[in-house]
């Protein structure tokens, strides 16, 4: 916590840029430092979530599609056809929403994640697009709070570069 508080200003909203997409989460997080322990940091971090701008929200979650990483669930184990069906639901939401699904998965088991990932898409494709922004917002949220509670505590050296 120390190095991140003590990080200079372009490094640490480098970090938080790797929580969340959005420029001006990271700016308000960055300026609000230091953060005496990891809870008010998190607490920080869930307001300005918050109070994201439609425009933020949007930048943010151009930002998940940028990930380095297959679509969500795919490392999953499950049958090929399971497999096709999360393929062909990712593609059904993005074509409905016009940006990547995102679901928080922390604490969700490796065996299940698939039929989590796939059961959440299928629902939300139902949801009108205001109701799913607000559902993808609360959602790329709690995946922030989970990568910035991994960045501060597990890695730090991370943070303060």
């Amino acid at each position: 916590m120390h190095r991140f508080n003590e990080a200079d200003a372009g490094a640490a909203e480098e970090a938080l840029l790797a929580c969340c997409g959005s420029h001006r989460w990271a700016l308000r997080l960055t300026a609000h430092r230091p953060y005496p322990d990891i809870e008010s940091l998190l607490a920080a971090a869930s307001e300005a979530s918050y109070d994201l701008r439609p425009a933020d929200l949007t930048e943010a979650l151009a930002d998940e599609s940028w990930m380095p990483q297959p679509l969500l669930g795919m490392r999953a184990p499950g049958s090929q056809a399971a497999h096709t069906a999360l393929r062909a639901a990712h593609a059904a939401y993005e074509a409905r929403f016009g940006h990547v699904f995102v679901v928080c998965l922390e604490g969700v088991a490796p065996e299940e994640m698939l039929d989590t990932v796939l059961s959440s898409i299928r629902t939300r494709l139902a949801n009108d697009p205001d109701e799913e922004r607000l559902i993808a917002s609360d959602e790329l949220r709690r995946i922030a709070l989970t990568r910035l509670e991994h960045l501060v505590a597990a890695h730090p050296e991370t943070a303060a570069r």
